[in-house]
């Protein structure tokens, strides 16, 4: 029975998790729930595991802390949005827990730090996007060393077929209706603006120690294909099911086995899959991500608090679609060279580069 910690639980991730270990009560047990603010739904979900549970709201990172520590978990999820992923990562691993993450900030603030801890303490990080996670299961079957290229697929979001003049004029609602996935709002405008392939292109140059020329997006608007690796004599091999997120994490939560599950099988007669490159000059977010994985040192980190800052106010349809944008290439305008080892050096370059962003939106400059 492997006990499992699960960290943003009513999220998308977190859902989803809670939904394979009701299926499968006879190999897995939750030992703690982890929330932002919702008291009532966590305290539900606790009565019903029978285990113990924190919000982030309330308790802080301390709160996390603590049910990490006295949870006694052999894996723990982490689901949680944004840069509030990054410290429970750490609380993890320096816990000698091994980490379902999937937490893309975590990765794209600091892996330098993540993985020396993770090493440290003898814990794994297995990826659960399930981009990375068809990543590593096929680098993990035919070897790190026998690959070239690395493609990870993209739906292409809602916006896909849109102009760059149908752009300009794009909603919040349009935004948040994603054609495959059901995720939570700050991910599915990412989608949109392809930010979050972006974000997965500098996570991929990282987990998987490539140079961000190695990886390359095709736009898949199936989201059958969830990524591919081109090996030195030139043969693609992907990985295919269906969009459920509920694949990626079981497969972590099993990890390195393969086990029958309740989730429904792919079936290839009845699908077709189409793939295309993506517009980089109509979605430029994913060409400043290149950019900042190319960099390195402190791009990345300035990259991602941009792009939320950006993404907040858009949410709050205070800007429009295209000056997220905007705001994340003004902020990586600004000299980020300098290399953030520490957890102190990475917020105080995160909490820097969203003073830069929200000092660009008030100035209504763009």
């Amino acid at each position: 029975m492997k006990k499992i910690l699960v960290l943003g639980c009513t999220g998308s991730i977190g859902s989803q998790t809670v939904d394979i270990v009701r299926n499968m009560k006879d190999q897995f047990s939750i030992c703690g729930l982890a929330v932002g603010n919702n008291k009532e739904k966590l305290n539900s979900l606790c009565k019903e595991f029978n285990c113990k549970g924190a919000v982030f709201a309330e308790d802080g990172i301390e709160g996390i802390r603590s049910l990490v520590e006295s949870c006694d978990a052999d894996i723990a999820v982490n689901g949680i949005a944004g840069s509030a992923g990054l410290e429970p990562s750490l609380i993890v691993l320096e816990n000698g827990i091994d980490l379902a993450l999937a937490n893309k900030e975590t990765v794209v603030m600091a892996w330098d730090l993540v993985k020396s801890t993770a090493e440290k303490y003898n814990a794994k990080i297995i990826p659960v996007d399930s981009e990375h996670s068809a990543i590593f299961n096929l680098t993990q079957k035919i070897g790190i060393e026998n690959i070239s290229q690395i493609v990870i697929t993209a739906s292409g979001g809602p916006f896909r077929d849109f102009t760059k003049e149908q752009l300009e004029n794009v909603t919040v609602e349009q935004a948040l209706h994603h054609p495959t996935w059901n995720m939570g709002k700050k991910i599915t405008i990412d989608s949109a603006t392809l930010a979050n392939k972006g974000l997965e292109v500098i996570e991929a140059c990282r987990l998987f120690n490539q140079p961000a020329k190695n990886i390359k997006v095709v736009v898949h608007p199936q989201s059958l294909v969830h990524s591919l690796v081109r090996t030195k004599d030139g043969m693609l091999y992907a990985q295919i099911s269906n969009p459920d997120m509920r694949h990626p994490i079981f497969g972590a939560l099993v990890w390195p086995e393969y086990k029958e599950n309740y989730l429904e099988p792919f079936d290839l007669a009845g699908n077709s899959m189409t793939f295309f490159a993506p517009r980089f000059n109509d979605f430029p977010l994913l060409s400043y991500a290149y950019t900042a994985a190319e960099k390195g040192n402190s791009y990345t980190i300035a990259f991602n608090a941009a792009n939320e800052v950006a993404v907040h106010a858009f949410l709050e349809k205070t800007i429009s679609f295209s000056c997220i944008s905007k705001c994340v290439n003004f902020v990586l305008q600004s000299d980020w060279n300098e290399k953030a080892s520490s957890l102190e050096a990475i917020l105080e370059s995160d909490k820097k580069a969203r003073v830069i962003a929200k000092k660009f939106l008030s100035s209504g400059g763009f």
